[in-house]
């Protein structure tokens, strides 16, 4: 028995003794964790901790009227190599270094195999977890090809390549109304700066998502928990055809002139759509570039533009008739101690001339005499009455910064009526208006009458779809009585068939409209302050006939010439005009059909076995040289319908001019690109240019007429 209980004890003990010693293994082991060790565990749990990362989302499009685009966020990427990466071996960078550093060289330049190689090895031999592998941004096509790269195209942690990616805003039309439509900050958090990118820019930027971003074996993971809402597209007004004629007719005048800034606006009569609007400020000798948008913000004086106003309500409220005489003597007019002149002055002034002359020589003083026989007693009547055509009506444009229309009230207790204000304000001074708002007015003289709110945008598409829609606003719906409607009209067309425009007279159309010539007031110094400043303009509607668009060009501060609205906005009108009208779908054909000719259709470019099909359903012969092909193009030569084969090449854009919606939608798609149809018939323009290189997923707009 004693033996018995010795050897129990002997065992209880040893039992004892190991699992104290464990205890105080485990002790020791959480002791030294938590004490010396406890930063190294501490950044290992942070590794694998998981962090909410923001993901960006994709900025919307803005496109011109038939989808060209005209601004666009273009993915691009930084590339960075981290040298310590846990998966990149010695051996495996040296294995692929010679011909890593060669394929480098071919594709991207920037420096010799060699210097890559010792490029590449600077990096490895510093050790550097960050460092810049190509030293300019890379786009999505040519990052794609990077991954396919000798070693480069392991994972991450393997090759230790890092890519940043940066969304970078670009606008395929260069300065194309740039102002309007606008620019954003270079933060990506910022958004728009001015113009429609800010204006819609809660729209255009779309809203983040948020995911989850956890470090697992040593490269970093982001699991999406909220996707990314991607911005809306635009769709502007903006005719880039007309806007490429308004620009180039604006600059080449504004170069000639040596200009401080100039502006051209051109809207669509019926609608009130801006198509196109050109603001450019000299920014060095011989170098302009649009640097505010003046037409929607520049508050000043309209000079005798207004003086159509004025007429307007003169023969609205019968103070006068077209035919009636007018002495306006030699020019020069004194009233209230205020001295009053006419441009031809010094030449002795016109002498007696009707009221409808008044308007085609930019009398000063016939359209003053004119308002102050009708309301020198009663300005305020005057006043109203231009308030009734809306003349002060402030819009509602979207176009952060705009202006609006200033012309006082004699009863304003606010600014101070002068004894010569009514006469003053008759012929354009005294008053504020923006360019965009007088040409909004003489848009409803070609209107019959219907004054239209000017716009910028159509549109607002998501995905392709549109989720809104704007359409043309009426601000006024008759601006005058029909008779004084009449008369104007007559008398803008007599302002470049007999008076101040007579240079804008073309053989190609009707030009209707008037001249503007005023001094710019500098402030408290007045108008004579620093010598010549003047301001001069043109602002009409062509053809005259059945107005289609209606125009004003402003020109500031011109130091080369005598400043002339016909002589330099005129004319900057009048090329604006030839040559919109030139390319416009409502210029009439007339063609006389040979009956001698062999008649031939017009076929749509598209699949082979469907045309050659159809071709001999109809028994229509062609030259296809035998040969089948999947896609082809149709063109007439020498009276037979011709058929070629049309080759497509992997990441570039095809071209899909002339087929038909079925054959266009199934190519693009089959590409991986977005298609949107505009009309129907067959494409006549695309949204992206056939060979740029794409991004899958990208929409490409069309339009088939």
């Amino acid at each position: 028995m004693p033996n018995t209980d010795a050897k129990f004890s002997r065992r209880f003990i040893i039992i004892a003794a190991a699992v104290l010693l464990a205890c105080a293994g485990i002790l020791y082991s959480a002791l030294v964790t938590i004490v010396p060790e406890r930063s190294k565990w501490l950044e290992k749990v942070a590794q694998l901790k998981a962090e909410d990362k923001i993901i960006p989302s994709l900025r919307g499009n803005i496109f011109a009227s038939d989808g060209r685009l005209m601004a666009s966020s273009i993915p691009q990427y930084y590339v960075y190599m981290d040298f310590k990466a846990d998966g990149l071996r010695r051996d495996s960078l040296m294995n692929n270094l010679t011909p890593l550093c060669r394929e480098l060289a071919h594709r991207f330049g920037e420096r010799s195999a060699a210097g890559w190689r010792s490029h590449i090895l600077k990096g490895y031999n510093s050790g550097s977890r960050h460092y810049r592998l190509i030293h300019r941004r890379i786009s999505y096509t040519e990052m794609k090809d990077f991954a396919t790269l000798p070693l480069l195209k392991y994972p991450p942690h393997k090759s230790g390549v890092k890519m940043v990616q940066m969304a970078q805003r670009k606008k395929p039309f260069g300065s194309l109304a740039s102002r309007t439509v606008g620019d954003v900050y270079g933060e990506k958090n910022k958004g728009g700066k001015n113009g429609l990118e800010l204006a819609y820019d809660s729209l255009l930027r779309g809203s983040p998502g948020i995911g989850t971003r956890q470090k697992i074996a040593g490269r970093y993971y982001t699991t999406p928990e909220v996707e990314p809402v991607n911005g809306v597209d635009i769709t502007t007004t903006i005719d880039i055809d007309i806007q490429d004629i308004t620009q180039t007719a604006l600059m080449e005048k504004l170069l000639e002139i040596d200009a401080e800034s100039g502006t051209a606006v051109v809207m669509e009569v019926k609608t009130g759509e801006i198509k196109a609007i050109s603001n450019l400020g000299r920014i060095s000798q011989g170098r302009y570039e649009e640097t505010k948008n003046f037409a929607v913000s520049d508050e000043s004086e309209p000079g005798s533009t207004f003086k159509v106003a004025s007429m307007i309500v003169a023969l609205d409220k019968g103070i006068i008739n077209p035919n009636d005489t007018i002495d306006v003597g030699n020019g020069i007019y004194m009233y209230k101690g205020a001295r009053m002149t006419d441009h031809n002055w010094h030449h002795g002034g016109y002498g007696k001339i009707t009221a409808a002359q008044s308007i085609w020589y930019s009398s000063n003083i016939g359209v003053a005499k004119i308002i102050l026989k009708g309301f020198e007693n009663n300005p305020s009547e005057y006043v109203e009455a231009l308030y009734d055509m809306n003349m002060n009506q402030s819009f509602d444009m979207k176009i952060p910064g705009s202006g609006r229309p200033k012309i006082r009230h004699p009863k304003d207790s606010t600014r101070y009526w002068a004894r010569t204000s009514l006469p003053w304000m008759s012929f354009g001074y005294e008053t504020q208006i923006p360019p965009i708002y007088t040409l909004a007015f003489f848009n409803a003289i070609a209107n019959d009458g219907e004054m239209m709110k000017p716009y910028f945008v159509k549109n607002i598409l998501k995905d392709g779809n549109v989720i809104e829609e704007y359409n043309p606003e009426t601000i006024n719906s008759s601006i005058c009585k029909r008779s004084t409607l009449k008369e104007i009209r007559k008398m803008l067309e007599g302002v470049v068939e007999e008076g101040t425009a007579k240079m804008l007279k073309s053989d190609r159309l009707k030009i209707a409209g008037k001249t503007g010539t005023a001094q710019i007031s500098k402030g408290k110094a007045g108008y004579q302050a620093g010598g010549k400043s003047h301001q001069v303009s043109f602002c009409g509607y062509f053809p005259a006939e059945k107005p289609i668009y209606s125009c004003i060009v402003v020109i500031r501060n011109p130091r080369i010439g005598y400043p002339s609205g016909g002589g330099m906005s005129g004319m900057v009108f009048k090329h604006i005009a030839e040559r919109t009208y030139a390319q416009s779908r409502y210029v009439p054909v007339d063609v006389e059909r040979d009956s001698t000719s062999l008649f031939t259709p017009q076929v749509k470019n598209g699949q082979y076995k469907d045309l050659i099909r159809v071709l001999d359903k109809l028994d229509i012969p062609c030259d296809d040289d035998g040969k089948e092909w999947k896609w082809t193009t149709a063109r007439i030569e020498n009276k037979q319908l011709s058929l070629r084969e049309y080759s497509t090449t992997e990441n570039l854009i095809p071209s899909v001019i002339g087929m038909g919606a079925k054959d266009a939608l199934f190519l693009l798609e089959s590409c991986g690109l977005r298609v949107q149809i505009n009309g129907k018939g067959r494409v006549y323009s695309q949204s992206r240019t056939a060979g740029q290189r794409f991004q899958k997923g990208e929409t490409i707009v069309l339009n088939l007429k």
